[in-house]
């Protein structure tokens, strides 16, 4: 596949700029507030190579059209398991970093934690399980476009933690299509976080629900995440699923 998709050695890139991230910050961010910026973990050229791909079908295994099963307005597709190089890279990179997070959380919400060192072991048990459809999304909203709160479960086998990257820069290439994630609280108020997606940064945010201090211990807040309405141009975002579907 020609150009910046590719780059000379995507493993060893992808594993620098994961590296760079101060990770104990960005647990302790996560613990705060149920999501964290990471650094830049994609060149603008990347940016702009990844998001062109949307239009080769050929590397999607389904579209959705989000307006017709009412989970907003706009369009993503999963990737097949043929993933880009960067995108596969970023994906492996990336799943050693959050395991320590993930086992924590499940140790304190007394969960067990069935995740093993190696992503491709783990992704082999969701295909044993039934789960073997790709996850990875690459998303496209136009004008208008918005996407409804949800979660991102595909079966009984799920990673607490996932990942979206930015692919344009709001206020240039588009307005609004700020990422929204919502926490709702024992006995309270849900809670909303509202995140701009800098270009080429990764938002590590929770799966399904996140361990909060409550007066008996820790209890399980359920989290729900989506994307405000895109107010003009055209925004692409990535999606890394660390289960599959």
């Amino acid at each position: 596949m020609p150009g910046p998709v590719h780059d000379h050695d995507p493993a060893a890139a992808a594993r620098s700029r994961v590296a760079a991230t101060d990770w104990t910050a960005l647990a302790a961010e996560l613990d705060t507030h149920g999501c964290a910026l990471t650094p830049p973990l994609l060149d603008p050229a990347q940016c702009r190579a990844i998001a062109d791909l949307y239009e080769d079908t050929t590397l999607f295994r389904s579209t959705v059209d989000m307006a017709r099963h009412r989970f907003g307005s706009g369009q993503y597709r999963y990737f097949s398991h043929e993933l880009p190089a960067p995108v596969a890279a970023l994906r492996a990179a990336l799943y050693p970093r959050l395991l320590p997070i993930a086992r924590d959380w499940a140790a304190r919400l007394g969960r067990p934690a069935p995740w093993p060192e190696s992503l491709e072991d783990w992704i082999e048990q969701c295909h044993a399980a039934g789960q073997a459809k790709s996850s990875q999304i690459l998303l496209r909203y136009e004008s208008g476009d918005w996407n409804a709160l949800h979660r991102d479960l595909f079966g009984d086998l799920v990673f607490p933690l996932q990942v979206v990257i930015g692919l344009d820069t709001q206020g240039t290439d588009y307005t609004g299509g700020e990422f929204l994630l919502v926490e709702q609280r024992p006995r309270a108020q849900s809670r909303g976080t509202v995140t701009v997606l800098p270009r080429g940064h990764g938002l590590v945010f929770t799966t399904r629900d996140r361990p909060v201090r409550s007066s008996r211990g820790w209890s399980a807040a359920p989290v729900r995440h989506g994307v405000s309405t895109v107010r003009s141009g055209l925004r692409h975002s990535l999606g890394l699923v660390f289960h599959d579907a």
